[in-house]
């Protein structure tokens, strides 16, 4: 795959990229390491993002709809107004994320860790969530 002429491949280091409104729908990207990357309006429709580190991500407005983020570290990202629908982020960390206003019907949240998320105004319409302890 190719973000602005570069070749990303599977368990590449973008810690801190700007790729705000970048469009990366269907990108196979499982295992990037997007740390505190900044991915404001970012299309990531249908991305496979299964086991990426995405902790401290900046990502409001972020379009997810159908991504695999199945084992994702989302600890502290910020997705307000994310569009997550249909998303997997079975057991993902969203520790102290900030989830307000996002869009999640339909997601699959099994095994997710939301300790400390911010979920006001989050639209959990039919997403299969994780058992209470």
């Amino acid at each position: 795959m190719l973000i602005n002429g570069y070749n990303i491949v599977p368990g590449a280091n973008l810690i801190g990229a700007n790729l705000r409104g970048t469009n990366l729908r269907g990108a196979f990207m499982p295992g990037v390491d997007l740390t505190d990357a900044i991915l404001e309006e970012a299309n990531l429709r249908d991305a496979n993002l299964r086991g990426t580190n995405l902790r401290g991500a900046f990502m409001p407005g972020a379009d997810l709809r159908d991504a695999i983020l199945r084992d994702a570290n989302l600890r502290g990202a910020d997705l307000r107004g994310a569009d997550l629908r249909g998303a997997n982020l079975r057991g993902a960390i969203l520790r102290g994320a900030d989830l307000r206003g996002a869009i999640l019907r339909r997601a699959n949240l099994t095994d997710a860790n939301f300790r400390g998320a911010n979920l006001t105004g989050a639209d959990l319409t039919r997403a299969t969530l994780p058992e209470a302890p």
